[in-house]
């Protein structure tokens, strides 16, 4: 344990996003040689062909003059309509590192589709798509500006249904959508991507977008790396300050569900999904993003019904207990590197009322109380923490430093760095005492005393043999 705890789960990888999905490549679009790499025949016989002299070539000039003819303008019509998807193939990474919010019943499904060969919007390649230049994109007349400062921009392939309201603030939708960089390299794909608009699930930009669609519009999305992934960009496939475009149709839009009328398994999934959106937002130091992902998560993992009373059986209750204790844990660790003192001293306390013997609550509280000067609660939290941890240097330290500050700050005691496995109530034992000499006559000022006395009877011997 350090002296500053870190996330709750980073020992055990679980502060890390869910693992990303491994899928085969998007399938290339068919091309054809260019002109000065053609067979010199059919397959069956180019080979052959090849390995003869100019001179037998010519005898069969005339006999492929026409089929190569044929194959010449085959090849260049097929290079022609995949002009744009020659230069720039699209490419799929192995990597998802976004936390995915699905339906558990399409859950399978989902995978599948996500993992198969297809592109999502095979009917709209289009030269935006497949290799026109972002620079363009970005100024382009054709393009609508979603916000003000024009680097959130989108171009509207199919119309929605203009009947359904627009989705606004809080709502939950479903889209399916895919992302590329600029090289046409595949980051982000889903099928069926369910998030609730303002609360962190998504990149900005595709909040943003999806307050401006139709039910069922389809469109182009164009970000620029402040409403994606910034200056930390995302490992390891999207690097810093990388701008994104996006193919999005908006699927549904309905209002996000009240967590108690879900039942507890949906309630674990749903919070299990914001805390790992938390996780992401720590590790990216952005931290009040993750503070109030871990605060829509505390709202899910409840077993509380519309009536006020416990739902589910023990073994969930205690399940989404487990949860919520690395939640708030998560939580506090975050409010602390805001410096929000008072608030992380609330949630240490409650992570002590679902879990008592929480070493992590007791130390972060004991901490928090000895630095609010309120010394006698904090030795009394700090000692029931090193009982369960006796070894732990960090708390050791913490009660050194409290001891220091009940003294007034003077080192007349110290705490004894010892092995605390009898240690009772009385903390007497492990202190010890200051080395400093007793408050009385110091041995030198007695010696100058004696040698001045000394001197002066050496003076008056002296002067009475002159005499």
């Amino acid at each position: 344990m350090e002296t500053e705890p870190c996330c709750e789960e980073q020992r055990d990888g679980v502060l890390d996003p869910t693992e990303p999905e491994v899928a085969e490549p998007i399938s290339e679009p068919a091309d054809c040689d260019p002109l000065n790499k053609l067979p010199c025949g059919p397959p069956e016989q180019g080979e052959e062909l090849c390995g003869k002299d100019p001179s037998e070539l010519e005898n069969h000039a005339v006999e492929t003059k026409d089929k190569e003819i044929k194959s010449l303008s085959n090849c260049e019509q097929e290079r022609r309509q995949a002009e744009c998807k020659v230069e720039k193939k699209l490419k799929k990474t192995n990597s998802w590192k976004m936390v995915r919010f699905q339906d558990p019943s399409t859950e399978e499904d989902v995978v599948e589709r996500d993992s198969s060969a297809e592109i999502l919007f095979p009917e709209y390649a289009v030269e935006e798509w497949t290799c026109a230049q972002f620079e363009e994109l970005f100024a382009a007349e054709d393009w609508e500006n979603i916000t003000e400062d024009q680097l959130l921009r989108k171009k509207i392939l199919e119309s929605g249904d203009e009947q359904v309201p627009r989705s606004t603030w809080g709502q939950e939708v479903t889209v399916k959508m895919q992302g590329v960089l600029e090289d046409r390299t595949v980051v982000e794909k889903d099928c069926k991507l369910v998030f609730v608009i303002g609360e962190g699930d998504v990149i900005q930009a595709l909040e943003e977008c999806v307050m401006s669609m139709q039910k069922g519009e389809i469109t182009l999305l164009l970000a620029d790396s402040q409403y994606a992934y910034g200056l930390l960009g995302r490992e390891p496939d999207i690097p810093a300050w990388a701008p994104l475009l996006y193919q999005l149709q908006l699927l549904d839009i309905r209002d996000k569900p009240d967590p108690e009328t879900l039942p507890i398994a949906d309630r674990i999934r749903v919070g299990n999904q914001k805390r790992e959106r938390g996780n992401f937002h720590f590790q990216r130091e952005e931290y009040s993003l993750a503070a109030r992902a871990y605060y829509v998560a505390l709202e899910v993992l409840t077993t509380h019904s519309q009536d006020g009373n416990d739902v589910g059986m023990k073994e969930e209750e205690e399940e989404v207990r487990e949860y919520r204790v690395k939640c708030l844990n998560n939580l506090a660790t975050a409010q602390l590197r805001l410096e929000q003192f008072d608030e992380a001293l609330h949630t240490s306390r409650d992570v002590l009322t679902l879990q008592p013997n929480n070493v992590k609550a007791l130390f972060r509280t004991g901490k928090l109380l000895s630095d609010k000067g309120e010394y006698k609660e904090a030795m009394e939290v700090l000692k029931q923490a090193l009982k369960l941890e006796p070894t732990t240097k960090a708390i050791h330290a913490e009660l050194s430093k409290l001891v220091k500050r009940q003294s007034g700050g003077k080192d007349t005691q110290q705490w004894r760095v010892k092995p605390a496995k009898v240690l009772g109530d009385d903390i007497t034992p492990f202190l010890i005492p200051s080395k400093k000499k007793s408050s009385g006559l110091s041995w030198k000022f007695i010696l100058g005393a004696l040698v001045v006395a000394l001197g002066s009877l050496v003076t008056s011997v002296i002067m009475t043999a002159r005499n």
